[in-house]
């Protein structure tokens, strides 16, 4: 298997859904807060792929930009053990990942899918009366999600996305929170102004430090890398703040980004430098999502449609007659002081068919919109994506 072209590829795939969402989400603009977990939908979709066959198998893994069959699972089962396990025990981010699989009680799944799931995913199974009670099955995944995501996670799943021609929810939930490497003194968070892509302007608590910073300058932004506590974790956790130069440039910033531009960009922030001015605004973003249009836009048809082939998911003779209906996906993030705290959950809901060196000084004063990037730097594994446009704005 080969780890690092995966990796590239689940890398590509994450900033590509990034871009599709927040164009989509935002009617071509990005006047609106985005967070997004482009793994977890990942994931999602590679539970979705052990149950599938033929040539929705293969676009899957296509738009996954992955191997199809057992090396994606055997993929997607060390980004759970490696990647997604919790670091707190060594002094690292607290880490919680979990899938389960929801099936309507009157069948079963096929054993060889259920040992799939259960063997590369950590996949448990729960019976749900999605015939004659489905709401109080849509009620049991969202409760699942935010007692996983510690509370994070409310309603990932609307009222009417479950009824009675549902026959299975394949889910996720993620949650992280690490503490600065080196944080912020509270008394040093002042209010300061934050410049809006509509021209207009807004005071916003601003985080400060005259420590040395991760900052380095490109052509048309400037990158700062703020890594998380590890103790004494093998991994290393960062965000990575994108700042574009020009006040209004974050919609250029994103659409110019290739995922190749994006992976050498945060390889070279390397070096701390000192700063003479530092301010980044605290924040608290929390979105939702129908994620089903901007797979499609990305190529990804078949198994939301009348062909989708899942016949290895159910020992039932209904195989022949499931799709994905949608998939439904919330995130959330929060930056202060001390560190972030940040959550996100997915379901796919399936269906019946018929229903020490020093550079030189930098500023880095992030007083207008940017991109954040939350990753693991061994693996160079990206675990969120988003952008504040507004930093008072939950949403």
């Amino acid at each position: 298997m080969d780890v690092a072209a995966e990796v590239q590829g689940i890398s590509a795939f994450s900033l590509e859904l990034h871009q599709t969402m927040v164009k989509m989400g935002n009617n071509n603009e990005v006047a609106n807060n985005v967070v997004v977990s482009p793994l977890s939908i990942a994931i999602t979709l590679a539970l979705a792929s052990a149950g599938a066959q033929g040539a929705t198998r293969k676009q899957i893994a296509a738009v996954l930009k992955l191997p199809e069959g057992d090396p994606l699972h055997e993929f997607s089962s060390q980004l759970k053990s490696v990647v997604l396990a919790d670091g707190s025990g060594q002094g690292g981010p607290l880490l919680n990942f979990v899938n389960r699989t929801w099936v309507e009680q009157t069948l079963k799944l096929r054993p060889s899918f259920q040992k799939l799931l259960k063997d590369s995913y950590g996949s448990e199974v729960g019976s749900v009366d999605f015939l004659h009670e489905p709401n109080e099955a849509r009620e049991k995944v969202n409760a699942w999600a935010k007692e996983e995501t510690n509370g994070r996670i409310e309603d990932l799943l609307p009222e009417g996305s479950i009824d009675a021609s549902t026959r299975m929810v394949l889910s996720n939930a993620l949650y992280f929170k690490g503490a600065w490497d080196n944080p912020f003194e509270e008394s040093n968070t002042k209010d300061s102004e934050f410049y809006l892509l509509d021209g207009t302007s807004l005071k916003v608590p601003m985080m400060q430090s005259k420590k040395n910073q991760y900052i380095k300058s490109f052509q048309t932004f400037k990158a700062l890398r703020l890594r998380y506590a590890a103790g004494n974790d093998r991994r290393i956790f960062s965000m990575y703040i994108l700042l574009p130069h020009e006040k209004k440039g974050l919609q250029d910033l994103e659409q110019s980004l290739t995922p190749e531009a994006l992976s050498h960009a945060l390889s070279q922030i390397t070096l701390e430098v000192p700063v003479t001015d530092f301010q980044l605004p605290k924040f608290k973003i929390s979105c939702g999502f129908e994620v089903l249009q901007a797979l499609q836009t990305l190529g990804l048809t078949l198994p939301f449609s009348q062909d989708a082939d899942f016949t290895e998911m159910l020992d039932s003779t209904v195989t022949d007659d499931l799709y994905i209906s949608n998939i439904f996906h919330k995130a959330f993030v929060e930056v202060n002081e001390k560190g972030t705290e940040a959550a996100a959950a997915t379901g796919a809901v399936i269906r019946l068919k018929c229903a020490p060196m020093f550079g030189k000084s930098e500023d880095f004063v992030a007083d207008h919109p940017f991109l954040f990037v939350i990753k693991e730097e061994l693996t160079k594994v990206i675990l969120f994506t988003g952008h504040v446009t507004n930093p008072t704005n939950p949403i």
